[in-house]
């Protein structure tokens, strides 16, 4: 009795299998099911192949034993047309059937396609989906409801049978934003918007997780995504708006250090502009954000005054100077501003007692011809002001 006891001692761990739910195989939302689907399937295609060999391993080890005098000697064997047909033949059908499965199943579930239903019985329906944004920090989630106005941290709820657009970013290094009960898995960077579009079907409180390593506070990097009926819904929303705190741009900077197992957090008002921000990293204050960077850059860029501006001579008698860059004069840039800008700039400097503003032409060097060749033709003429250190005098190009 004791030595059949120690030998079923290694059953034990099965015990605790009954308590695991198999969520990626069983999930409550109609893109991770149909993910499970694909996967199931494509194993299957798979074990076409797999499953007649292991069986024909077992069968010619046996077969070919070596007290088994029936089994037939032919070592002169070395090719069969119909062997090797059936080698090549079915496994590359196999192949292209399940390249055939897999293109179409991952196009279909491609995390940018909008869905085209809400489950396999339920069509999609007319109503916009509920928009998410999703900020991936050191080691939180962030959750901004545009919508509604409000905000929450390590806890999300959406409503059952309505889709979820999720548009991601992260604060400071790459991160998988990963439900699967309700959709696949996708990466949120820095500096970049990704979107995930997914639904859930059924009511529940499901885990959402950081799959990605991220750090020291990785491990903590989860969340409760909560499955509500839509009054439900408007409660959840409700109570998240009677908290009373506000996530603004000041708030967020102390929300994005890094910190670990942060509890959950509501935020009753949110700066609409502040997921913008976080994408094109200017949250602080008196920082370009990327998307007027490229703007400029798309309009022919500040590439040449800014090398002028930052270039300087090698030559020991003049050091630090600026360097002429194709034959233009050194100059630095003094500003980003239009002619507008800049006059409500100079009327709100200028000394009392004055009662006509200054003619400001020669500042602005008005009637002077842009350099052939410098700029794009489709850059604004307003919007770069210079200043030319031989004379002093700025000129807006």
């Amino acid at each position: 009795m004791t030595y059949l006891r120690k030998r079923l001692l290694w059953l034990l761990p099965f015990l605790a299998l009954p308590g695991c739910k198999p969520v990626v195989l069983s999930p409550s939302g109609d893109i991770a099911a149909r993910q499970a689907d694909l996967l199931v399937q494509s194993t299957l295609l798979m074990l076409i192949i797999i499953i007649p060999v292991m069986a024909l391993t077992v069968w010619f080890a046996w077969r070919y034993r070596a007290n088994n005098s029936k089994a037939s000697y032919d070592p002169d064997w070395d090719h069969s047309t119909k062997l090797e047909l059936v080698i090549w033949a079915i496994p590359l059908l196999i192949i292209v059937s399940l390249g055939a499965l897999t293109w179409v199943g991952t196009h279909l579930l491609d995390p940018y396609r909008p869905l085209d239903r809400i489950s396999a019985e339920k069509p999609i329906e007319a109503a916009e989906p509920l928009q998410v944004q999703v900020v991936a920090m050191d080691w939180k989630w962030l959750f901004i409801y545009p919508e509604q106005g409000v905000a929450t941290v390590n806890q999300m709820a959406v409503p059952v049978d309505r889709p979820v657009e999720f548009t991601l970013t992260s604060t400071s290094v790459m991160n998988a934003f990963y439900i699967p009960a309700m959709a696949g898995m996708i990466y949120a960077m820095p500096g970049m918007q990704t979107t995930l579009h997914g639904v859930f079907n059924h009511p529940g409180e499901y885990q959402g997780l950081a799959s990605h390593y991220s750090g020291a506070g990785f491990s903590g990097m989860r969340f409760k995504a909560v499955a509500l009926d839509d009054a439900g819904f408007d409660d959840w929303i409700a109570q998240a708006a009677a908290g009373g705190e506000t996530l603004d741009r000041g708030r967020y900077l102390e929300l994005e250090k890094p910190s670990e197992n942060v509890a959950p957090m509501t935020f009753a008002e949110v700066d609409p502009q502040l997921f913008s921000r976080v994408v094109n990293m200017c949250v602080e204050e008196n920082r370009m954000c990327m998307a007027e960077m490229m703007a400029y850059d798309a309009q022919g860029g500040l590439g040449l005054p800014g090398i002028a501006n930052v270039a300087a001579l090698a030559d020991d008698d003049a050091p630090g100077t600026a360097r002429p860059v194709l034959g233009l004069p050194p100059f630095q840039v003094s500003g980003i501003c239009s002619v507008e800008e800049l006059n409500q700039m100079l009327a709100a400097s200028a000394p009392s007692g004055v009662e006509e503003p200054r003619d400001l032409s020669p500042m602005r060097g008005r009637g002077l011809a842009a350099p052939q060749g410098f700029f794009s033709p489709h850059l604004n003429p307003n919007r770069l002001t210079q200043s030319l250190p031989q004379d002093g005098a700025e000129q807006n190009l």
